[in-house]
């Protein structure tokens, strides 16, 4: 039989559990270029029985409702969390992403994406640059040295080349063929 007092100590040592995720949480999420306070309110939104007001959320965490705001929108830009409704319910509610992989794809996808963008035209800009350095200069040290960079400059393209491929992998879901997503439907509570 479960006393009132013993739902009290067993509440309590529930959100201590939810706690120590959230803090884990909160430390990683700068993977997602988001702020560890805003990883907090994730693993608050996520433990929520039900989907959450900025009101709530802001009463919860004691921050302001602004921040709140602020930290939904970089969630919802990652995501991490989306808008849902309620019949009857004016304000907006949150809930968690239910789809992890989701939220982990777009950040990888964006990042690297937009790395090995960059990289490349920088790759392809120094090879320009020495190859116009090898045909001006005399120096044939130089232009051994030249030739040794662009070699360099050749496997850090190849390296860009295949991270686009990972990275059409990730965009185009195949990567779920190579590595299929986990279920946590059957947990194991012992």
């Amino acid at each position: 039989m479960c006393t009132h007092k013993n739902k009290k100590e067993d509440m309590v040592k529930l959100e201590k559990a939810r706690d120590r995720f959230i803090s884990e949480i909160a430390k990683n999420i700068h993977l997602y270029n988001i702020t560890s306070s805003v990883g907090r309110l994730y693993g608050t939104v996520f433990f929520s029985d039900n989907p959450m007001t900025l009101d709530e959320m802001s009463e919860s965490l004691g921050m302001s409702k602004t921040s709140m705001s602020t930290g939904i929108r970089a969630l919802s830009e990652a995501d991490m969390v989306e808008r849902v409704w309620e019949k009857g319910v004016r304000k907006d509610l949150y809930k968690t992403e239910d789809d992890w992989y989701k939220s982990f794809s777009n950040v990888f996808i964006s990042r690297w994406r937009n790395a090995a963008e960059l990289n490349m035209g920088a790759i392809k800009e120094t090879k320009q640059m020495m190859m116009n350095l090898y045909e001006e200069t005399d120096s044939k040290d130089i232009q051994n040295k030249v030739n040794h960079d662009l070699e360099k400059l050749r496997e850090a393209e190849a390296y860009y080349q295949w991270l686009n491929e990972v990275v059409a992998l990730f965009d185009t879901g195949e990567i779920y063929d190579i590595i299929p997503k986990k279920s946590g439907k059957q947990v194991d509570t012992n």
